[in-house]
């Protein structure tokens, strides 16, 4: 139950962090700024922690998500909690190490998190092509 609802919570936060993406914000005056790019930076680590924190939950509820050098992967909550972050930063930033690699319900999820990388940064320079256009029309 505990679970669900921290799922729950998580995935509701991440889909507002993306929702923000396609609605206007009252600081971005300028096309460009130095803002939008903390914007960006901001969503991007949002994303990361919220992943993070689902393979997390997972794995704290007993889930086997996660192999490490091709063997089950084992450890305390904090080493957990760190590989769970390190793990949602190489699938969102698409780096793909190898040493962490998602199995079972963790490959759906990271796939997830991989099309979401994917698409922030293309649907933001859409978004900043889209009001430069407006802003000299």
């Amino acid at each position: 139950m505990v679970i669900s609802i921290g799922l729950i919570l998580i995935l509701g936060i991440i889909g507002m962090s993306l929702k923000n993406l396609f609605q206007p914000t009252p600081f971005q005056q300028r096309v460009l700024s130095w803002e939008s790019f903390i914007y960006l930076l901001f969503m991007f680590f949002t994303i990361m922690l919220g992943f993070g924190l689902i393979y997390f939950l997972l794995l704290q509820n007993g889930n086997t998500i996660i192999l490490e050098y091709g063997e089950n992967y084992s450890g305390d909550v904090l080493d957990n909690l760190l590989t769970s972050l390190y793990l949602s930063a190489v699938t969102l930033f698409s780096l793909g190490y190898g040493d962490v690699t998602p199995i079972g319900v963790g490959r759906f999820i990271a796939v997830t998190e991989a099309m979401i990388g994917y698409t922030i940064p293309a649907s933001y320079v859409v978004r900043t092509i889209i009001d430069f256009r407006r802003e000299r029309g």
